[in-house]
């Protein structure tokens, strides 16, 4: 069997046999061109045919870009010396005044930022959770090297592929029709990027076409043909392979731009991530077979003036989150979607002078769904016991990504992260 047959979506593949598309330009589909790139939806290609995977679970990364300020989103207000090291951005006891922390009833000493007060009424509602002080060993305060190893699980610094991205992989070995994410945004996220199977990546639906015809317009007819079903043959030449490409992307590209032409069952509240939750949203409801989604929101690193910045940051991730969650309830697909929120490391402990915050390490991360178990998860690190003076992680992201891949994806998280980790058991037991 040739590798055209054992692997025909195979990036590399494609890649390979390819390469002379390269020349057609703007007279070949954007599909095509940019399949290399891994922004291909292979029609029907994304379940998985191994047994043993359950296909109805959905999982939705939100990735908070910068470094979000832990320490003031999760509020450790009981501890003294929360208040000692930051005197003027620290966020009040609940109960003191209009801005202070709000009260969380599943833990004592800890609140929510005011602002995130989306994420506290679904943790009121009993379908969110937070995993306190979630970091690696030797953490690193770089945006890129720190986001690498999120996105790949290597703490050592090996770039290598996403952890998704060797989820995908696993699921998808020995069948034609490999599993496929799609991920929302300016490019393809590290994490979802694997060795045969790359994620669907766009910033608006409006994109997700072919935009050939807009330069001339008789070049829509000999796209349309390209695709045309009846000159396909299931052969491994260039010709018959460039034929299905044009046909899948043309019917996944309508696919998903009717999806999320549909008006929402809730409100949103606006601004980028909350768009890209409403669309996540509409793919869930138009009963897209994706099982993995991508979603991202910048502006974290808050070096300078942190309180009003890093307040409407928070309103608009929480709120966003909370009309997500609805949304899909309003769908009756509430427990099939889990989100998992993250950023790349938490802030320092102390404040700057600059009444802001530099990079630091631990942070918590954020679970919603009606299959999580609710509450406060692990240890809040010591704001006294500090590493260099930052905080140290009371729980490796390796377990959080267990729990997932284990006890939401079904998958073996040992042969996606390497070894096995101990899960978080946010993930109720049914």
């Amino acid at each position: 069997m040739n590798e055209s047959t054992r692997h025909p979506w195979s990036r590399r593949l494609f890649i390979r046999q390819g390469m002379a598309l390269a020349s057609l330009a703007t007279t070949t589909p954007l599909f095509i061109q940019q399949t290399a790139k891994g922004v291909m939806l292979p029609m029907g290609s994304m379940l998985s045919s191994i047994p043993g995977m359950p296909q109805d679970r959905i999982l939705v990364i939100v990735q908070m870009s910068g470094g979000n300020d832990g320490l003031n989103t999760v509020v450790p207000y009981g501890l003294d010396e929360y208040y000692r090291l930051r005197p003027t951005i620290g966020l009040a006891k609940p109960g003191t005044n209009a801005d202070a922390a709000l009260q969380l009833s599943q833990a004592r000493g800890i609140g929510l930022n005011p602002a995130f007060s989306g994420l506290q009424e679904l943790m009121d509602s009993g379908v969110a959770s937070i995993v306190q002080g979630v970091g690696y060993p030797n953490p690193n305060r770089s945006h890129f090297s720190s986001m690498d190893i999120w996105h790949t699980g290597n703490p050592d610094g090996r770039r290598g592929n996403g952890w998704l991205g060797r989820y995908f992989d696993n699921a998808c070995a020995g069948t034609p029709q490999p599993e496929i994410g799609i991920s929302l945004g300016s490019e393809s996220p590290l994490a979802m990027q694997g060795d045969s199977v790359m994620p669907v990546n766009f910033e608006s639906p409006e994109l997700y076409r072919w935009m050939g015809e807009d330069l001339d317009r008789q070049l829509a007819e000999p796209y349309r043909n390209v695709g045309d079903q009846n000159s396909l043959n299931e052969t491994t030449d260039q010709l018959a392979f460039l034929k299905r490409t044009s046909m899948d992307a043309q019917l996944s590209s309508q696919k998903v731009r009717k999806a999320v032409s549909q008006q929402p069952l809730v409100a949103y509240p606006g601004g980028n991530l909350s768009d890209q939750l409403r669309m996540i949203a509409a793919m869930i409801r138009s009963e897209m077979p994706t099982r993995v989604y991508y979603a991202s929101m910048g502006g974290f690193d808050t070096h300078a003036n942190q309180a009003g910045q890093h307040a409407r940051l928070l309103r608009q991730a929480g709120d966003s989150l909370k009309s997500f969650y609805q949304d899909v309830k309003a769908q009756g697909n509430q427990g099939r979607v889990l989100t998992m929120v993250f950023s790349e490391f938490g802030r320092r402990v102390p404040q700057n002078a600059s009444n802001g915050t530099d990079h630091g390490t631990a942070a918590p991360m954020y679970f919603i769904g009606d299959m999580v178990e609710p509450g406060v998860h692990g240890t809040h690190p010591s704001l006294t016991d500090l590493d260099n003076g930052d905080l140290k992680f009371t729980t490796d992201f390796r377990s959080c990504y267990a729990e997932v891949l284990d006890n939401w994806m079904g998958a073996d998280s040992k042969d996606i992260l390497g070894r096995k980790w101990k899960p978080t058991k946010i993930i109720k037991k049914t």
